[in-house]
């Protein structure tokens, strides 16, 4: 299994410079994420970032993004799907995987002075999921979409919608149904699981229903199977440092062997993991490479 981080926050070490025979290429780093994964003879997306600078770090890192066999986005917001047009006009056969839930229709509530709420567009670039709807897939249930590879939702028995909507509400996300906002309870939030020799290796890009409840989930569809790694962001760039030490400490307690994550993560909070969990975890950063 090999992952290649196409694009991430970060931009890596010497502004992401790499040296090819055709000369310097520079990758570029911006506030997204986007994966590709070499798992069982097949090539998997994961996510777009917010741009079609992922499409570009991939020709730079020899990637060639039509050879790509299926698509997946974590959730839809748009520093995850906003590079999806890019990919397919780079991919003219890759089925590409969202949850049910997932539609343009996310926001971030901001308030001024506390008094006047106004709602800023999030989410997938309006009109993409009516362009592109002969290549897209929506997923209500856990899916194998290709040999060892599977897509899952929240499932309510570890957090319920109530509970992820308290965390939504927290972070001030909300969607917009029948004319009319919600706080978002991340229907639309999907893992990508990998079913390797070492145990499972767990991707969700943001972890909005919460990276330990995440590897519960994990735990109750696969109970035979242990969790090897989980890989992505834990959106805890606006999270106090001890909040994020008692979330350190649950994931050392899941007994989770390896922690790959960056993008929604934040610098201070990857400091704190890094103190709790050691050598456990790891920083993403644009042209990463991590082989298993």
């Amino acid at each position: 299994m090999k992952i290649q981080i196409l694009i991430d926050n970060i931009a890596g070490s010497s502004d992401c410079d790499i040296n090819r025979a055709d000369g310097v290429q520079k990758l570029c780093p911006e506030w997204g994420l986007s994966a590709l994964i070499e798992f069982n003879g097949n090539n998997i997306l994961l996510d777009t970032g917010a741009s079609a600078k992922f499409a570009k770090n991939a020709t730079a890192l020899g990637v060639d993004l039509s050879k790509v066999d299926a698509g997946v986005l974590s959730h839809a917001h748009y520093d995850h799907a906003n590079g999806m047009r890019a990919f397919f006009k780079a991919n003219d056969h890759a089925p590409f995987y969202l949850r049910k839930a997932a539609l343009e229709n996310c926001y971030h509530t901001h308030k001024i002075f506390g008094i006047i709420t106004y709602q800023e567009y999030i989410g997938i670039r309006r009109g993409t999921l009516k362009r592109f709807a002969d290549r897209i897939r929506f997923a209500d249930s856990d899916t194998e979409i290709l040999p060892g590879v599977f897509i899952v939702g929240h499932k309510d028995c570890v957090l319920d919608a109530a509970g992820r909507a308290a965390i939504g509400l927290r972070a001030h996300f909300a969607v917009k149904e029948n004319g009319k906002y919600r706080t978002d309870s991340f229907d639309h939030e999907q893992s990508l699981v990998f079913d390797t020799p070492k145990g499972l290796f767990v991707m969700n890009s943001c972890s909005h229903g919460g990276a330990d409840n995440i590897v519960k989930e994990i735990e109750a569809i696969f109970p035979d199977k242990k969790i090897y790694a989980i890989l992505g962001g834990f959106h805890l760039f606006r999270t106090p440092d001890s909040q994020v030490r008692a979330f350190a400490e649950r994931l050392r307690d899941l007994d989770v062997q390896k922690i790959y994550t960056g993008h929604c993560t934040g610098g201070r909070a990857y400091e704190i993991l890094h103190e709790v969990l050691g050598d456990r975890a790891e920083q993403l950063h644009t042209g990463m490479a991590i082989e298993i």
